[in-house]
């Protein structure tokens, strides 16, 4: 019997809360600039991974061209920067040019493909992000090809910018943190990742929702019913779009350099698929999770390892199996693991477990 409450919702809201309160207080509980950086791709990729899983978990479309968005965001906000300068005329001029791009490109793939078996569809967005990701290599006159484009942000974002400043005329400091530039950045990311965040659940949570779901559960019962499902199917394809280059922006803002490997790469398309997967599909909170656990896992999975391989130092064949060039094995281990034990993804299979308990 599913509750109107159920005890695997409110634990994984709650976790989800709980990870939020962390984010925004990440610049003051983990002061390295390290830990700034994973705390900023995390928020850019709920981003990613929520707009993601508009298409794959609640419309049942599977795209290989996320991160194609993802790079038109962030090549427009990068080109305009460094043609007009670190001006926010710059920023809304790239943040636009950005968003029409990735509108056009996603109407026209759209209602061109989106009639075709999902496999086919799935062939055209891969077909489609491979083109984009050669241009972006090739024209090396606007993109800055394999090497990318490095900018300056806007004023207020600068680490030497000074926000407050004490008595005797330094960044001021609270709980021993800067409040220069580069916490403006942050909460400048935080903040818009935010926004688009519980745009998406607002999204989910509305009728539309309800139809998207339906088209995923049974696309011609709901055709019959009298829903335009390659209609609503476009639709839902240009929101994910927009908000993934929406995304882009903000993080080509963020990193102040933009390239390939930065915003087109397919090892970008790799991983939202993987947070998808562990967060668990359809349920937007799972979004947060899997962002978080993928990311955490890139950035420290390797210090860990090396610790272990140290500590074990003496017992044989374990150091060399716990060494940090070996984390890619472990990760797939755990990978593995996850979906074996939460075959739902975390919070999907939680969020099932609560239900009918």
């Amino acid at each position: 019997m599913t509750h109107s409450s159920p005890r695997g919702a409110l634990f994984i809201k709650s976790v989800v809360l709980l990870i939020g309160a962390l984010l925004l207080f990440a610049p003051f509980l983990f002061q390295e600039t390290r830990s700034l950086e994973v705390a900023a791709r995390i928020c850019i990729f709920v981003v990613l991974v929520a707009s993601y899983d508009l298409l794959i978990g609640y419309t049942g479309i599977v795209s290989f061209a996320h991160t194609m968005f993802f790079g038109f965001g962030a090549y427009g906000a990068a080109i305009a920067l460094k043609q007009m300068g670190p001006g926010w005329d710059a920023v809304l001029v790239g943040v636009l040019a950005g968003l029409a791009v990735s509108i056009v490109v996603a109407i026209a793939i759209g209602l061109l493909s989106l009639r075709v078996k999902a496999i086919f569809f799935a062939m055209i967005t891969l077909a489609a992000a491979s083109v984009v990701l050669v241009l972006a290599s090739q024209l090396s006159d606007l993109t800055g090809g394999e090497d990318g484009i490095t900018y300056k942000a806007p004023q207020v974002f600068k680490t030497a910018n000074k926000l407050m400043v004490d008595d005797a005329g330094k960044v001021a400091r609270v709980f021993g943190v800067k409040l220069n530039g580069k916490l403006a950045a942050y909460y400048f990311v935080f903040t818009s990742c935010l926004v688009l965040f519980i745009l998406c659940l607002r999204m989910v949570a509305s009728p539309l929702g309800t139809v998207l779901k339906a088209i995923r559960e049974n696309e011609a019962r709901a055709e019959a019913i009298g829903y335009r499902v390659v209609a609503y199917r476009t639709f839902v394809f240009c929101i994910a779009a927009v908000a993934a280059s929406l995304a882009g922006s903000i993080y080509a803002i963020w990193l102040k350099y933009t390239g390939p490997d930065t915003a087109l790469s397919f090892t970008i398309m790799i991983d939202i698929l993987l947070m998808v997967v562990i967060g668990g599909m359809g349920t937007m909170y799972g979004a947060v999770i899997g962002a978080v656990l993928l990311v955490l896992a890139q950035y420290y999975l390797r210090d860990l390892m090396g610790a272990a391989s140290d500590a074990l130092h003496g017992i044989p064949l374990l150091p060399e199996l716990f060494e940090p060039d070996r984390w890619l094995l472990w990760l797939g281990i755990i990978f593995i693991l996850l979906v074996y034990f939460f075959p739902k993804g975390i919070a999907g299979t939680i969020w099932d477990k609560g239900a009918r308990s």
